[in-house]
C-alpha cells in the first residue's frame, strides 16, 4: 500500500511532456509543463488543395520532411532542452496510416533514446480536451461535441478517462459534408472555411434544405442526405456539380446556397448537443475539432446555451485544428496518472473513440 501511494505521488509531480500530432495534413509538436502549454508549433500542408483533398502519400512525405524541424522549434520556443523531456505523447489513431506512422515512430524513438515515458494518444481524445489548454477550463461533468472532417461525436465526459459516447456519425461527418458541398460548388479545398465565409453574406432561409434529425430522439448524425439534397438542388438549376459555376451564376445565389446548407448542419449539431446536455443533466458544453472554428456554429451554440442557462466553451482557433498541444496535454494527464504505453504500439487508422 505504501509503495502504491508513493508511486501515485511521484506520478503526480510536475513533468514536461512533448506532444506530436501527424494524423492527417498538419505536422505539429508542443510542450506542456505541469498542465500548461509552453509552445505549440503547427506546419500545415497546402499541396493538397490542388487535388481537392488530402493525398495520403504526399502527407506522409511532408511529415517526414518536417517532423524534426517542428519538434526542434517547439523545444526552442518552450526554452527547454530535449533532455528536460519527461514524457513523449504521440497520436496513434485515427488518421492516415502513413501519416500516423511518421509521428508515432518518431515519438517512440525519441522517448526510447531519452529514457522517457511514452504514451500513445487517441486523436479524438485530444480534441476532447482542447478546451483545457487555456486558463478558463470546463468543470466536470460536461457534454462535448467533437466535429471535424472525419468525425462527429457527442460524448458525456464525467471525469478524465471516464466517457460515454452518446451519438456519432453514421455516414458523412459534418466536416466531410462541408468539403463535398464546396467541391460541388467549385469552391476548392478545404471547403469549411470558404463556405463559412460566403454564408455570412447569404440568406440562411433562402433554401429549405432538410435537417436530418433521425428518429426516436437519436443523438447520432447523418449528413449524407443533406449533401445529396444540395446535389439535386444544383442539378435542378442545370448545374453539373463539381464544375465552376461561371460568371453568369449570381454571387448572391452561391452565398444563399452556402448559408442555407450551413444553417441546416448547424441546426442539427446544436439541437442534438443541447438535447445531450439536457439528457445528461449538465449545464456545461464544449466543442472541439476543425468545424468548431465555424462562426455559424459558434454563434448559434452561444445563443442557444444563453437561452437555456448553459455555459459553452469554445477552443481558441489554433486549438480547433489538429495540434500537438492537445496531444501533449492528454499525454500529461495520462502519464501523471501512471499510464504509459509499450513501444510496440501500432498505428490504428480506424481507431474508435472508446
Amino acid at each position: 500500500m505504501l509503495l502504491a501511494i508513493l508511486g501515485l505521488f511521484l506520478y503526480c509531480d510536475s513533468m514536461t511532456v512533448l506532444g506530436i500530432e501527424t494524423s492527417c495534413d498538419e505536422t505539429s509538436a508542443a510542450i506542456v509543463y505541469d498542465g500548461h502549454v509552453k509552445s505549440n508549433v503547427i506546419s500545415s500542408q497546402y499541396v493538397h488543395s490542388q487535388y481537392g483533398g488530402v493525398v495520403p502519400e504526399l502527407a506522409s512525405r511532408a511529415h517526414q520532411r518536417m517532423v524534426v524541424e517542428v519538434v526542434q522549434e517547439a523545444l526552442r520556443l518552450a526554452g527547454i532542452d530535449r533532455r528536460d523531456i519527461d514524457g513523449v505523447a504521440a497520436t496513434y489513431g485515427p488518421g492516415l496510416a502513413g501519416a500516423l506512422l511518421v509521428g508515432l515512430n518518431f515519438g517512440k524513438a525519441l522517448a526510447y533514446g531519452l529514457d522517457a515515458k511514452f504514451v500513445g494518444i487517441n486523436h479524438l481524445e485530444g480534441h476532447l480536451f482542447s478546451n483545457s489548454l487555456t486558463s478558463d477550463q470546463p468543470e466536470f461533468p460536461f457534454v462535448s461535441l467533437i466535429v471535424s472532417g472525419g468525425h462527429t461525436l457527442l460524448i458525456h465526459v464525467r471525469e478524465p478517462f471516464k466517457y460515454t459516447v452518446l451519438g456519432q456519425s453514421l455516414d458523412d461527418a459534418a466536416g466531410e459534408a462541408f468539403d463535398k458541398v464546396a467541391k460541388m460548388l467549385g469552391l476548392g479545398y478545404p471547403g469549411g472555411p470558404v463556405i463559412d465565409r460566403l454564408a455570412r453574406e447569404g440568406n440562411p432561409r433562402a433554401i429549405a434544405f432538410p435537417r436530418p434529425y433521425l428518429k426516436g430522439g437519436s443523438l447520432d448524425f447523418s449528413f449524407s442526405g443533406l449533401k445529396t439534397a444540395v446535389l439535386y438542388y444544383l442539378r435542378d438549376l442545370g448545374i453539373e456539380p463539381g464544375n465552376s459555376l461561371g460568371p453568369s451564376f449570381p454571387d448572391a445565389q452561391v452565398k444563399d446556397i452556402c448559408a442555407s446548407f450551413q444553417a441546416a448542419v448547424v441546426d442539427v449539431l446544436v439541437d442534438k448537443t443541447i438535447a445531450a446536455a439536457d439528457r445528461c443533466r449538465t449545464n456545461t458544453i464544449t466543442i472541439g475539432g476543425g468545424v468548431s472554428a465555424n462562426s455559424g456554429l459558434r454563434d448559434r451554440l452561444a445563443a442557444e446555451t444563453a437561452r437555456k442557462g448553459m455555459r459553452p466553451f469554445f477552443p481558441p482557433l489554433e486549438y480547433c485544428m489538429d495540434n500537438g498541444a492537445m496531444i501533449a496535454y492528454v499525454g500529461w494527464l495520462r502519464l501523471r496518472s501512471g499510464m504509459s504505453t509499450a513501444f510496440d504500439l501500432p498505428a490504428v487508422p480506424n481507431l474508435e473513440f472508446m
